[in-house]
């Protein structure tokens, strides 16, 4: 055991070695974002994905599957306590009480990791919907294991069991919450109310039905039209002559030509 333990203790060692040569004020903050920033910001950026995917033409899809994120990020949550409870590790400052811990209060055994668990399950949703801001959320969730350990309370296995955690979690049950979540956002669509969570695309909605509106007005103008014209082939009325205007527009009459010293 001491000989796989070996190289994850020097790891751990060398990597929050450097948080006593650093200021004091930059390994504050770092602790600081490995415990609270890093969750903070993938939920923030997991919520902007939401908003663009809105206006994407397979929203109810997309909104779906970024539905599965922080459910999936629970879920792995929930699955890292009995892998705890069953190995049963101590946190690093416990068996090396030499390290610099930036994080005080920390109790609970170590592996796996569960903010690493999080943040990868979180960073691995929104990947699987948008790759661009996915991988931004791959690097803050990389970002946040390595601040695990350099602030001295996991070690570098602890964050990569997490990251696995969370990764198979997400992959494995996503099709089973595709099929569950997908009817639910479809449903919110096509709701007048909440259907702006999963679409964006009201104003083209709109815009189809006012034309429909202004081609069913313009039908109807148009039969009118077709029905008056219809009413004006009969007789023509007292006074006016079968030439007139209402006949000469049914029947194709030219007008009679006029005498030139005629007054106009």
């Amino acid at each position: 055991m001491a000989g796989w333990e070996d190289p994850d203790v020097d790891l751990l060692y060398r990597v929050n070695g450097w948080s006593e040569q650093a200021p004091q004020w930059f390994s504050s903050l770092l602790g600081f974002l490995s415990e609270y920033g890093v969750i903070f910001g993938l939920m923030a950026l997991g919520l902007w994905t939401w908003w663009t995917a809105r206006a994407r033409a397979d929203s109810v899809t997309a909104v779906a599957g970024l539905l599965w994120a922080p459910l999936g990020a629970s879920v792995a949550y929930a699955v890292n306590y009995p892998i705890r409870e069953l190995v049963e590790r101590p946190r690093p400052f416990v068996d090396h009480p030499d390290l610099n811990v930036l994080v005080e209060g920390k109790s609970g055994y170590s592996f796996v990791s569960d903010h690493s668990a999080l943040t990868m399950a979180l960073a691995v949703g929104i990947f699987m919907v948008n790759r661009r801001w996915g991988a931004l959320a791959l690097g803050l969730a990389a970002f946040q294991g390595f601040g695990r350990v350099y602030a001295g309370v996991h070690y570098p296995t602890d964050v990569v069991g997490g990251f696995a955690l969370g990764i198979a979690v997400v992959l494995l049950l996503s099709p089973l919450a595709s099929a569950l979540l997908t009817p639910l956002t479809r449903a919110l669509a096509a709701s007048p109310r909440a259907g702006w969570l999963v679409t964006a695309r009201t104003a083209d909605v709109d815009g189809s039905d006012g034309a429909g509106a202004a081609g069913t007005a313009g039908a109807g103008d148009t039969t009118a039209a077709i029905a008056g014209g219809h009413a004006r082939t009969g007789p023509p009325p007292a006074g006016e002559a079968p030439g007139g205007p209402a006949g000469r527009a049914h029947t194709g009459a030219h007008p009679a030509p006029r005498h030139p010293n005629a007054r106009v």
